[in-house]
């Protein structure tokens, strides 16, 4: 007999801090609904905006985030992406370490069952820090793909270049004795079975995320498969000119996560220096110009620009909003240039747990003078 309606209950107080999360799945595990179906008040997938990638390839110049930290349960954002597929989304920002690829593979199953083909889907996932190992990219990824329910990714990135674990839900402060700096030649290693995912058909596109200029020239030098995407954080506030700037003229197509600043980041990442971008005056008057939130104004500046944000929420209203924002009139020229100038170099997601040695400033993660931090 299916079981019905399960609901695990883990108690928090019994858990080590790195198993602190809860699960609330109200799947059939043994039986999939058939029940998706597209919203009436929906945007036509066809009308969000693409990315030309290599060979021609189209990726949607929006997605869903699919990170619910630490206080949205993986049910909750598997229900999101259901409903998010059903108002037009159709790419979806996935990673092993988000701890909710087995819930949000049974919501793809439901999207697809409903109708959508897989090829109008664009999947991302990403490679986690303690798998960097050459003997686990792979196994890594056909986890992914496994939990997903796909045959293949769209696109998968190498999470962050440092092969530094770290519990999650730790505090900023938490150190690995372990921890190593980039070491270029390790990070090749690695990238050449991510090449070989490419070819084992596993995966169409690989990328990076959370790279640097002088990171990125080298492995543009060294690679056989060039990465064709790099998330990175962006936002009014941190807009990063001149790494945005590379990349597109590499070939790269810059994916923005954090592109509303990330407001329900836990308390842990925030630190005194931190700004809203979306309180700032000049995005909460031209949001007040256009009739919209000021969400939508940091959305529209991201796809105008020329970036891909994902953003993530599990509120309907919001995500719907979101959608429809950036299908709708776009942002006038003044308006771009306005947000042009706010930008405060205000980063958010700084890597603190990454830094391999005692006494170093977290800024020695982004390689600040144009050069790899050395060891």
């Amino acid at each position: 007999m299916p079981v019905r309606n399960i609901r695990f209950v883990i108690r928090v107080s019994e858990c080590p801090d790195y198993y602190r999360f809860y699960v609330s799945d109200h799947y059939d595990m043994n039986k999939l609904s058939t029940s998706w179906t597209p919203a009436a008040d929906g945007v036509d997938p066809a009308l969000v905006p693409h990315r030309i990638l290599a060979g021609g390839v189209r990726m949607p110049a929006i997605g869903l985030g699919t990170f619910g930290s630490d206080h949205v349960s993986p049910g909750a954002v598997a229900e999101a992406v259901k409903s998010a597929a059903a108002v037009g989304y159709r790419h979806f920002d996935c990673a092993s370490v988000y701890g909710n690829e087995r819930q949000v593979g049974l919501a793809f199953q439901e999207i697809v069952g409903g109708g959508v083909s897989r090829e109008q889907l664009w999947v991302t996932s990403k490679l986690w820090n303690d798998k960097h190992g050459e003997s686990d990219v792979i196994p890594s990824c056909r986890k992914s793909l496994a939990d997903l329910q796909l045959d293949y990714l769209d696109m998968y990135l190498v999470h962050w270049p440092f092969p530094n674990y770290h519990p999650p839900g730790c505090d900023v402060r938490t150190r690995n004795p372990d921890a190593k700096p980039y070491l270029h030649e390790s990070f090749m290693k690695t990238w050449r079975k991510m090449e070989e995912l490419v070819d084992l058909g596993l995966v169409k596109h690989i990328g990076t995320s959370n790279m640097t200029i002088p990171k990125l020239r080298l492995l543009l030098r060294d690679a056989r498969i060039s990465p064709a995407v790099n998330e990175m954080e962006l936002h009014p506030h941190f807009q990063q000119p001149e790494l945005f700037q590379f990349v597109r003229e590499s070939g790269i197509e810059p994916i923005g996560f954090c592109p509303l600043g990330s407001p329900n980041r836990p308390e842990r990442d925030r630190t005194p220096e931190d700004t809203d971008p979306l309180t700032d005056p000049v995005i909460v008057a031209i949001a007040a110009k256009h009739g919209v939130h000021p969400a939508v104004v940091c959305l529209k500046w991201a796809v105008q620009r020329g970036q891909t944000p994902i953003p993530f929420s599990t509120n309907r209203r919001n995500y719907l909003s979101n959608l429809r924002g950036v299908v709708g009139d776009p942002l006038t020229d003044d308006d771009m240039q306005q947000i042009g100038l706010i930008r405060r170099s205000c980063r958010l997601i700084k890597g603190q747990v990454f830094l391999w040695k005692e006494g170093q400033s977290w800024e020695a993660l982004w390689d600040p003078d144009g050069e790899i931090t050395p060891p």
